[in-house]
């Protein structure tokens, strides 16, 4: 069954390429004039195709009220996007709070916005029809984890199980969100790390056959970043041109996808309390 999510997922990194590919093309054929264009980057947190069905749609009107050109630049594997981050590859990007205090340490990334209608918590979630009651339950079993850095579901739930609990258990890194529960809702992984926003947004029929029973600390959600190449006044106006989306029920229609419920300006100032839970030691370098 691993082998199989494996070539599946394979698949998709060559239908995400196909998919940006065509989004640029339709572009360059309507005939739009940029004044400047940027990278996005996106985190990885679901499967390539359905972060672009997301993000397409926002990126356009991103580029219809600034007159700048957004062009997704895909990492398929959220190991790919922190190297690609961390080699400032992105002009833009949106990423995990604790990301953001990498890609600011290693390339001046500063936050744009944020969702302010939410926090960001790590959710430990079993099969509905399992044994698995608490935590301590799955002391010696095996946890699926899209990836060593992935904030929520990996680095703030790892470092619960170590500094609350103490229990031992395998830890799997299967790429993505969505994988971490269809290996628990098919029976792969006994449990799997993964987040409220991704939990709430996956399949319901992979949905219904988990049940979630831990809950991590919570921290300010992920921020839209900007790279310090950029000239300041195109990230106001980035900002400008999503505030002002949010002020609009088509707009706030296409934020809530992300999800962003409420978008508000964002600092880095707001994200420190991630330094005081020394996720440090969990983080894990290339």
């Amino acid at each position: 069954m691993m082998t199989l999510l494996h070539d599946l997922w394979c698949q998709r990194r060559g239908e995400f390429k196909v998919f940006c590919s065509a989004t640029l093309a339709s572009a360059v054929v309507c005939g739009a004039a940029w004044a400047e264009t940027f990278s996005v980057g996106i985190v990885p947190q679901f499967e390539p195709r359905k972060l672009a069905e997301i993000w397409a749609p926002i990126l356009a009107e991103l580029e219809n009220r600034t007159g700048h050109q957004f062009v997704i630049r895909g990492s398929p594997e959220i190991p790919e996007f922190e190297q690609d981050f961390i080699e400032g590859a992105f002009d833009f990007a949106y990423m995990n709070p604790y990301h953001f205090l990498v890609a600011a340490e290693s390339q001046g990334y500063y936050p744009v916005v944020r969702d302010g209608g939410r926090e960001l918590f790590g959710v430990l979630v079993v099969a509905k029809d399992s044994d698995f009651q608490t935590v301590a339950d799955l002391e010696g079993h095996t946890i699926a984890f899209p990836a060593p850095n992935a904030l929520g579901a990996a680095l703030l739930m790892r470092a619960d199980l170590d500094r609350i609990f103490g229990i031992s258990y395998d830890a799997t890194y299967v790429t993505t969100h969505s994988s971490a529960y269809l290996n628990v809702a098919l029976g792969e992984m006994d449990a799997a790390g993964g987040v409220m926003a991704t939990f709430n947004s996956i399949d319901p029929n992979v949905r219904d056959r988990l049940r979630i029973i831990y809950e991590t600390t919570r921290v300010p959600p992920h921020p839209v970043v900007a790279h310090k190449r950029v000239d300041p006044s195109i990230v106001e106006n980035v900002r400008a041109a999503f505030l002002a989306m949010g002020e609009t029920e088509d707009g706030k229609a296409l934020l809530a996808k992300i999800p962003i419920r409420k978008v508000v300006p964002a600092s880095a100032e707001e994200y420190e309390i991630l330094n005081e839970l020394q996720l440090r030691n969990y983080w894990v370098d290339k």
